[in-house]
């Protein structure tokens, strides 16, 4: 069986995708004949993402997309739909990770954490599901961490938009049984991502700079694992992928 053949040819919607883990698993995607379209907010990345994509060979658009607001979700995936007929995999990656303690009361950073990470995977499954549902296949691919399994002090709101990622994801899992689709929840540890720098608090920022640039793993660690969640064959249906740097204890 040629591995890539659930690559080829597929229509996948990246939230999140100006750098990190979206910009890297959109490289090798395309690399491996899909079609990509890549919501960010930060445009001026992803046209340069596109224009590199299209340089190589492949297909792809980008929309602008803040995931804090539904409509501009749903319109993303509708890009989507209408350029190239379908969506065959949403991938609801955008996150931030602003850690601090509780008693430092930084409610704004909660907010916005609740409002990426969570609502925005939300977002991303209310624009995708019911054209997967009509079209009775797809795949739904739900970014978490190994923060949605292990808590440690100054992560809790972090942790706990992750792990109520699991718990979408599973509900997600056992409701779309009816249409023919998968569900996938990637856990990443350590990825060498911009990730540590949406923390805002000088001190906590220092301690995280500190435990990734001792063993974060390359970002395409995490798109590899997308693509092995994808090119299983339709009716295999990787539910989650945990993973960390080999040298990470927590």
């Amino acid at each position: 069986m040629n591995e890539n053949k659930n690559i080829i040819g597929k229509v996948i919607v990246i939230t999140g995708a100006s750098s990190g883990l979206g910009e890297a698993t959109a490289r090798l995607l395309s690399a491996q004949g899909a079609t990509i379209v890549l919501g960010a907010r930060r445009i001026e990345r992803l046209e340069a993402l596109i224009a590199e994509l299209h340089h190589d060979g492949g297909k792809a658009l980008a929309l602008q997309t803040d995931v804090t607001d539904a409509n501009q979700v749903k319109r993303l995936v509708d890009a989507a739909v209408q350029a190239y007929g379908r969506i065959d995999v949403m991938l609801n990656n955008a996150g931030l990770m602003p850690h601090s303690p509780l008693e430092r009361l930084k409610i704004d950073d909660w907010n916005r954490t609740i409002d990426v990470n969570l609502k925005g995977v939300l977002y991303g499954i209310a624009a995708a599901l019911p054209y997967m549902k009509q079209q009775q296949i797809g795949h739904i691919i739900n970014v978490s961490s190994v923060a949605g399994h292990k808590v440690r002090p100054g992560s809790a709101v972090y942790a706990a938009t992750k792990a109520a990622v699991l718990m979408i994801s599973e509900g997600l899992r056992q409701e779309v049984k009816p249409y023919h689709i998968r569900t996938t929840v990637i856990s990443p540890g350590a990825v060498a991502t911009e990730l540590p720098n949406s923390v805002t608090e000088p001190d906590i920022a220092a301690n995280v700079r500190k435990l990734y640039e001792m063993g974060a793993i390359p970002a395409d660690s995490f798109a590899r694992a997308v693509a092995f969640a994808m090119s299983q064959p339709d009716d295999v249906d990787i539910n989650e992928i945990l993973f960390r740097p080999t040298s990470q204890e927590l």
